[in-house]
């Protein structure tokens, strides 16, 4: 059996880092920012901490880190990422290998950064890397300079290490050119992909999709607004940026196969929906909002399928999911992993045995300094004389994270992304005036806003299974009623579109297994406990 762990986009951010110039004790960054993020960042540190330990007592000796090692890919960042990856290998020998992700660096040159810190007394503090250089995300071919070490280049034990270009890890030899969407204009850019042997019999092959190209008025490749933002494209622009990965990707998993090698894919962006299959629902809803904008074109899924590759793991969208997809081309299971600084937090172990592929998730809900900041967040609020967060009084990580998904429901969710007659409706409804709208007959014993229920849509929509902590058993019967029994036809449009929303929720809950479960050769997927058995040191 060979097993490893899958971290997702920890964001790493140093609170311990001083903004050159800024006059502050440290780089706290304000929970005014926090609260509009769908990821926190002072508690970074502590849950990357948390994530790694629990891949050891797992027995991992090796993590897949899906993308977004960093927050914003500054240089202090970095350095405490990597010191932190350092520290494990040494003390455990523990292997990190490791996928570009949006946050790491940035086109040729970086892009600038502005944020907000607080000062000690609680004021906020604008940074911006105009007069804090090192506050400036990195470019690609410095960052990955840096990051080298995590699999980008070959360590002296590996077994076997490639490029899609051969076997020269020398970063010149890993360029491409990319052109605009017009195809107009090109520059030369690094593809960071590479497969590793880092011990017998698994092949890990990092595939880097995120793919940076230029603009089609583009003149200067060192101006970051010069290039188009790769977080919004993701795989819906490997094929045509990145044509070579595609070919090159079926060459290794017809010689995995070949040499009985375990493959395992993984890169940043979903190649599936990884919202339970809901996006085409959401989407006439609504619209190209929120995260089912960044659901690729079915295209990708067959593309990917023809491959050969049967697991991929992804990140980004900071959810847990279970997809597969299967055509005659081919079929595959996607992964989708948790952030250990998203709502659901968590990582999975994964045991690769002959007969089966076995999944654990593990939760991250209590860790070791989940609240360095919180003596900061409430600086902050009495300075600006309001009460302090409810986040910055929660006990433990998984409340703290609860409490900031509520807060962006309030404050983000609903006025960005709701149509304004759904989130007037949530806003002064509760569930019984749902069920009479739907002309639905369900017993409520203890009614309940509907804005508490578009809380538990959320968490289920980005946890699935792993949000049952945190909703109360009697909520979670009545959805379950709700969404599997009959309703009345709509007769208001108000009606129709609140009936999507109550069939989206049904998706998120059942869902593919995603907490412990099976994969088997045949791509079934297994709801149950991963078998135990030896790791591979």
């Amino acid at each position: 059996m060979i097993r490893f762990a899958v971290i997702a986009d920890p964001h790493v951010h140093d609170c311990d880092w001083v903004p050159t110039g800024s006059g502050l004790p440290g780089a706290i960054r304000s929970f005014g920012e926090t609260g509009q993020s769908t990821r926190i960042f002072n508690e970074s540190v502590p849950a990357f901490r948390a994530a790694l330990t629990a891949a050891v007592e797992a027995g991992a000796k090796i993590v897949a880190l899906v993308g977004d090692l960093t927050d914003d890919g500054q240089r202090p960042n970095i350095d405490k990422a990597l010191s932190i990856i350092a520290e494990f290998r040494k003390r455990h020998g523990l292997r990190v290998l490791m996928t570009p992700g949006n946050h790491d660096f940035f086109a040729i040159d970086g892009r600038p950064q502005r944020k907000t810190f607080l000062a000690a007394d609680g004021m906020r503090v604008a940074v911006d890397s105009a007069a804090s250089a090192e506050a400036a995300t990195l470019g690609s071919g410095e960052a990955l300079q840096i990051l080298s070490g995590l699999g980008f280049t070959p360590d002296a034990a590996d077994r076997h290490w490639e490029t899609p270009f051969g076997h020269d890890p020398d970063w010149q030899a890993r360029s491409y050119r990319t052109t605009s969407p017009n195809g107009h204009t090109a520059c030369d850019m690094i593809d960071a992909s590479y497969l590793v042997e880092p011990v017998d019999g698994l092949w890990v092959l990092s595939i880097d999709a995120n793919v940076c190209i230029p603009r089609d008025d583009a003149t200067d490749f060192t101006d970051s607004m010069h290039f188009l933002d790769p977080s919004k494209l993701g795989w819906d622009v490997v094929a045509k940026h990145r044509p070579h990965l595609l070919g090159w990707i079926t060459d290794v998993a017809s010689r995995a196969r070949r040499l009985g090698k375990h493959l395992v894919a993984f890169s940043h962006y979903p190649p599936l929906d990884v919202l339970g299959n809901s996006a085409a629902t959401e989407i006439p809803v609504f619209g190209a909002n929120g995260l089912a904008q960044r659901i690729p074109d079915p295209s990708v899924a067959e593309a990917l399928a023809a491959t050969g590759i049967k697991l991929h793991f992804s990140g980004h969208l900071h959810v847990n999911d279970t997809a597969r997809y299967r055509s005659t081309a081919g079929g595959f299971v996607n992964i989708a992993v948790p952030s250990p600084v998203g709502y659901g937090a968590g990582l999975k172990i994964i045991d690769m045995t002959p007969t089966a592929t076995h999944v654990r998730t593990l939760p991250l809900r209590r860790i070791e300094g989940h609240d360095i900041a919180f003596a900061a967040y409430r600086a902050e609020a009495a300075h600006m004389h309001r009460a302090a967060p409810a986040a910055s009084k929660a006990v433990d990580h998984g409340q703290f994270l609860n409490r900031h998904l509520c807060h962006l429901v309030r404050r983000r969710y609903l006025p960005r992304e709701w149509p304004s007659d759904l989130e007037a409706f949530v806003q002064s409804a509760k569930v019984s005036d749902l069920l009479k709208l739907l002309g639905v007959t369900l017993p409520v014993v203890n009614d309940f806003s509907m804005l508490c229920m578009v809380e538990d849509w959320y968490r289920f929509r980005k946890a699935g299974a792993l949000a049952l902590p945190d909703i109360a058993a009697e909520r979670v019967a009545l959805y379950q009623r709700l969404v599997s029994g009959p309703r009345a036809e709509p007769e208001t449009e108000l009606a129709a579109r609140m009936a999507v929303i109550v069939d989206l929720l049904g998706l998120y809950m059942n869902r593919q297994p995603s907490i412990d479960f099976a994969i088997m050769p045949n791509l079934d997927i297994i709801e149950g406990g991963a078998e135990q058995g030896r790791a591979v040191a």
